[in-house]
């Protein structure tokens, strides 16, 4: 047995890691875009590094695209077998993957009409809307805990890793040639005390594991201080300053957290009196597949719907929708918060929200997740003085801040301690992906002080033999 690493490897994108077996069936965990990489990114999301018409199986960890965001292309070059994943994970990926082809669609007609005015030919999207529909009759939906049987020598079982809604670490068992290896892909693990999601789940012994690491080298502030660090933002920039807050979040768990904090804020009587807008309809659309999902919140949150069946929303907010509406904000005078996707600023209506508010001091551009090295949001938050929008040159006046404590995925605390269930002598290779390179060697030297003998950082479409 054989598995091979063909994206997230070394940097913190791209989720692809195919087990090949010695009859010739593969599997693959996870099918994910590579995003932020900058001139890199279209050649990277163009070559799989495996022929997908021989991959037999597939297993989804979470619907984020940078796990989720390549199936419409696997489906599209050949792959016909089942997508494993959790309900929750379905109704995500559908509405994301939708997302993500209109985009691409949208992004290559803006780019081909400068290509026709220089007599260039014409590009194609990576996949199109009919090619992310391909994707979903393919779905099989497998909850939580249940032993899942592929075939005669491969079965798996899911395990919440409370990175967002529907999020899974996969187990997977392999019998092969009279001999029985497990091995386990962490997905990406979720942090400990989660405000709305339940914690990671302990998971059976495994002799190999695949582990992220996108915060291997680093702590989170304190997860309890989010509302107190929105609230100081909120009045600093639209009471103090008379501004616009700016705050870039991810649509899927991100935006749902800032307006569960937003909420609570509300009822305890010390919300701002300011408009709040969530001008995403992506966000509109998952915020209610959030709610669907109410049997996934952890013990706390149910308990508070008993009272306010409602977390999600407060006075003084409105979805936006309509494109002339989102537009009609930028030419609004008064304070107001604008929470928009996506959460680094590369894509989406935030970019032009952060293009028509960066050089107006009164303004706060606050950033509340991970953002890859190359993208417009770790620009700002390095501090950069000018960056490139819409190919156009700004100088940074407006005020950039972070809130840190916002992160879906763990610190080195909460990786330590998912594995924390696990016997390290029992382990024969971990394997770290998901990070950035510095990160992951850093990571790699805390995992050999734990006890696990053999660590390997995989770098791009490196394979290992499993013994």
């Amino acid at each position: 047995m054989k598995i091979s690493f063909h994206g997230a490897a070394r940097t913190v994108t791209g989720s692809k890691h195919l087990i090949h077996l010695k009859n010739g069936k593969k599997v693959l965990l996870d099918c994910g875009l590579f995003q932020g990489l900058g001139d890199e990114t279209l050649e990277h999301n163009s070559h799989f590094g495996f022929d997908p018409m021989e991959v037999d199986y597939m297993i989804l960890s979470h619907a984020h695209i940078d796990h989720s965001g390549l199936l419409p292309k696997l489906v599209k070059e050949g792959f016909k077998g089942p997508i494993y994943c959790t309900p929750a994970t379905a109704d995500l990926t559908e509405i994301l993957l939708l997302d993500s082809a209109f985009i691409q669609e949208s992004d290559v007609a803006f780019v081909n009409k400068r290509r026709a005015a220089q007599g260039l030919p014409y590009i194609k999207p990576l996949y199109t809307v009919a090619d992310a529909n391909n994707v979903f009759p393919l779905f099989k939906e497998v909850p939580y805990g249940e032993v899942t049987h592929i075939d005669d020598d491969i079965s798996f079982q899911y395990t919440d890793t409370g990175h967002i809604l529907g999020s899974a670490a996969v187990h997977v068992t392999i019998r092969e040639e009279g001999k029985v290896t497990t091995i386990t892909f962490s997905g990406d693990v979720g942090r400990y005390r989660d405000v709305i999601l339940r914690s990671p789940e302990v998971f059976p012994q495994s002799d190999y594991i695949i582990l992220e690491s996108t915060y291997g080298n680093s702590l989170h502030e304190d997860i309890d201080g989010t509302e107190e660090l929105l609230l100081k933002y909120i009045q600093e920039t639209c009471i103090e300053n008379k501004g616009k807050l700016i705050i870039p979040a991810f649509s899927v768990g991100r935006t749902q957290e800032i307006l569960y904090a937003l909420n609570k804020l509300e009822t305890q009587g010390r919300l701002p009196d300011v408009p709040y807008y969530v001008d995403s309809p992506l966000s509109n659309k998952t915020t209610e597949i959030v709610k669907k999902h109410a049997e996934l919140y952890n013990k706390h949150v149910q308990e508070l719907m008993k009272h306010d069946k409602f977390p999600f929303e407060f006075k003084g907010l409105k979805f936006i929708t309509q494109v002339e509406d989102s537009k009609h904000l930028n030419n609004r005078k008064e304070p107001l918060v604008i929470i928009s996707a996506s959460g680094m600023a590369e894509a989406g209506r935030v970019k032009h929200h952060i293009a028509n508010n960066i050089e107006n001091p009164r303004n706060t551009i606050l950033m509340t997740g991970f953002c890859e090295f190359r993208s417009l949001g770790a620009k700002l938050m390095r501090g950069e003085k000018q960056v490139k929008i819409f190919r156009q040159e700004y100088d940074v006046k407006a005020q950039v801040a972070a809130i840190r404590s916002m992160s879906a995925h763990g610190d080195y605390d909460d990786l330590c301690q998912f594995l924390a269930c696990q016997n390290p002598e029992l382990v024969k290779t971990l394997f770290i992906v998901h990070g950035e390179y510095q990160v992951q060697a850093e990571f790699q030297q805390r995992l050999i002080k734990k006890g696990f003998k053999d660590v390997e950082v995989p770098k791009r479409h490196q394979m290992f033999r499993l013994d």
